[in-house]
């Protein structure tokens, strides 16, 4: 890391994230610094997912959750009477 140039930078961390990261930069023989430079290149290197909607909401667990309802919500008309209608 001394040849390379870089950057100082400052975070705030929550108490017991600042004890887990000391923990494990003990455990694994690595500072700090290392350890979280790996973690952001990890998470900088990710590939956002841009999906549908209906993926975001599957992968949420959200589709098929509810299990009391009509099966044709979507499609029968007379569910939406009075749809957006202020009482």
């Amino acid at each position: 890391m001394s040849d390379m140039a870089t950057q100082r930078i400052t975070i705030r961390v929550p108490e017991d994230l600042g004890e887990r990261l000391r923990q494990t930069s003990r455990v694994k023989g690595k500072t700090t610094s290392e350890l979280v430079r790996v973690a952001l290149e990890n998470y900088l290197g990710q590939k956002l997912k841009r999906g549908s909607a209906f993926e975001a909401a599957k992968a949420a667990g959200l589709i098929g959750c509810v299990h009391r309802g009509p099966k044709d919500l979507s499609t029968n008309r007379r569910h939406f009477e009075g749809f957006g209608k202020s009482r």
